[in-house]
């Protein structure tokens, strides 16, 4: 059995805008986005075996193994790699699970890139993007690491950088005490459907909204609370679907400042928005 101490970053996303352009006839959601990433998340520990099992090693509440994104990201991985190695997978949860930060989305793309490296199995990262569509639409940005406008399901990434790269604020994350099903969202009949397409100009001018915001404040007090609250502190929005919100901040103090004023029963934390995830090290964007 080989183990490595690693601990390998997931990082939390944040959506900075949330507009739907349109439905496709098999349901999906047309999307345009803005993905950044942020100092924070959850971490992963991987021990390799020779018995070809897959094993998750840590409880998570109410996620089977076998539902595991984690899991599933390895079993994928070899399959695809005709690799004969096994795993173990210690997920250290950070993120709230239904919070709208893609904390699972995140283990599955860290998933995909420790095992590439750590069984030398030599993908490059347009093969594991195109693995991690394969578990979900957010999965490849994760992959990529860098901040991306997003188009299609989420799947169509053009990196920002440069100078259309956004700010990296230091951001409040607050997290409502209740789980936001995307399900429940995306099927809400008064969800605006029909956004006109914006430009990443538009974006970094200052337009876009997230459109998911007043369905799910309707449908979750929570959020429409922590919304309000944040707001009296700095520009506030939803990330995702929910239920985390978040507002920016010039600097980490006056961040800091407002998650100790937040009411004591609520939980937060202030993170940094990073343009280039913690995950990348010093790979470049698409190539390993």
């Amino acid at each position: 059995m080989n183990a490595t101490a690693k601990r390998w970053p997931a990082p939390a996303k944040l959506n900075l805008f949330l507009h739907i352009t349109g439905r496709r006839d098999d349901g999906y959601h047309q999307l345009q986005t803005v993905f950044q990433f942020l100092d924070y998340g959850d971490e992963l520990t991987f021990t390799l075996r020779d018995d070809g099992k897959v094993c998750r090693t840590s409880d998570l509440a109410g996620v089977l193994p076998a539902q595991d994104l984690v899991v599933r990201a390895a079993k994928l991985l070899f399959q695809y790699s005709h690799c004969s190695q096994g795993v173990d997978i210690e997920v250290e949860k950070r993120l709230p699970m239904g919070g709208g930060l893609g904390g699972g989305s995140s283990n599955a793309a860290t998933t995909l890139v420790a095992l590439n490296e750590l069984c030398e199995l030599g993908l490059s990262i347009d093969e594991l993007a195109t693995l991690g569509l394969q578990l979900g639409a957010d999965v490849p940005v994760f992959v990529r690491g860098t901040a991306a406008w997003a188009e299609g399901v989420g799947e169509q990434l053009t990196p920002l950088e440069g100078e259309q790269a956004p700010p990296e604020p230091w951001y409040l994350v607050v997290a409502p005490d209740c789980q936001v099903s995307t399900e429940v969202v995306f099927n809400a009949p008064d969800l605006t459907r029909d956004c006109h397409p914006i430009t990443i100009s538009h974006f970094l001018a200052g337009q876009g909204i997230n459109v998911c915001e007043a369905v799910v404040k309707k449908r979750f007090p929570p959020v429409a609370k922590a919304l309000d609250f944040l707001l009296k502190c700095a520009p506030a929005r939803m990330s995702g679907t929910g239920a985390c919100v978040f507002a920016a901040f010039d600097d980490r103090v006056a961040a800091q400042q407002a998650l100790e004023s937040l009411p004591g029963a609520w939980q937060g934390f202030v993170a940094k928005g990073m343009n280039w995830s913690p995950l990348n090290g010093d790979r470049c964007y698409g190539v390993v």
